[in-house]
């Protein structure tokens, strides 16, 4: 019998307690970092060594998604090595598809944009929440981290599309996307939805930071770059997320209170809560509830 894509991932232990960070400020920086890293650290890999590339990529990435799910918990080192390596996973699946295939980068857009949406509605259905809240059983965890490498693949190919094929060059891609992020922040403040405020914004960080790590690393006559290079811009990225995952890590401020008289495992989708909270830079994403239990809805 044929597995579906979220079998295909490794299997995750029963976890006891939210998988993923409260959202905070920290994290959206850490997140745009390791998205730029990551576009930079692929390229580099992919002009250096093919087959190292594959090797670093898709093994570092099978590596630290596996540490990720067999963990019962959140822990910041664990959680941001397998986004970091989902990074450069995402970069290499969006440029093969691209390369291989000879599609444009409208395509391949278009492409990763339905792979998304499937995947939310999805997730949606069968567990009635995408609140990042939820993220306490081994298959709703599944689902986020699928949804997560299908959203560093679109971004990839966004920023690809309006950097190189739209001929808007990476700097000006960057602040499209810059402003673009501000958005959801504006449309929470104004009373949308907190779940989905923050999914758009989390599909956003990709082409934002990929775009400044292109402008940086490319030469002039690649999208008008600085031409610093792939592998420097790598290296200050890296030096600057294990700083700042070492803090968190320390710190322990992103870690997700478990609320009073909620069971371990339960989803913040399945407990009432009084007020919605920022999806941008609140220490906590409100929650959605399953239909009948009287809360918003969505991503």
């Amino acid at each position: 019998m044929a597995r579906t894509p979220l079998q295909l991932l490794p299997r995750a232990s029963p976890p006891v307690a939210a998988k993923v960070p409260e959202i905070t400020v920290l994290f959206w920086v850490v997140k745009v970092l390791t998205t730029g890293m990551g576009e930079a650290a692929s390229d580099f890999l992919g002009t250096t060594d093919l087959v190292l590339g594959g090797v670093v990529g898709v093994g570092g990435f099978a590596l630290a998604l596996r540490w990720q799910l067999r963990a019962t918990r959140y822990h910041a080192v664990r959680y941001w090595s397998a986004v970091a390596m989902i990074a450069v996973f995402g970069t290499i699946v969006a440029d093969v598809l691209h390369v291989v295939t000879g599609l444009s980068y409208y395509v391949t857009s278009a492409f990763y944009g339905v792979v998304v949406i499937v995947l939310f509605t999805w997730w949606r259905r069968s567990e009635g929440t995408l609140d990042i809240h939820s993220i306490t059983t081994a298959r709703r965890e599944r689902f986020y981290w699928a949804t997560v490498i299908a959203t560093f693949a679109l971004g990839t190919a966004v920023g690809d599309l309006t950097g190189l094929t739209m001929h808007l060059g990476f700097l000006p891609s960057g602040l499209l996307f810059a402003a673009a992020i501000a958005v959801p922040l504006v449309a929470w403040r104004l009373g949308a939805n907190p779940v989905a405020t923050f999914w758009v914004a989390y599909v956003l960080t990709r082409p934002l930071g990929a775009s400044f790590a292109d402008w940086l690393a490319k030469e002039p006559s690649i999208g008008g770059g600085v031409g610093l290079g792939d592998g420097p811009v790598t290296l200050v990225a890296l030096v600057v997320i294990l700083a700042l995952v070492a803090y968190l890590a320390v710190r322990r401020g992103d870690v997700q209170k478990l609320r009073e008289g909620v069971p371990a495992g339960a989803g913040a989708a399945d407990v009432p809560v009084r007020r919605p909270a920022p999806p941008l830079s609140s220490p906590q994403v409100a929650s959605e509830s399953r239909p009948g239990h009287g809360a918003g809805d969505r991503s």
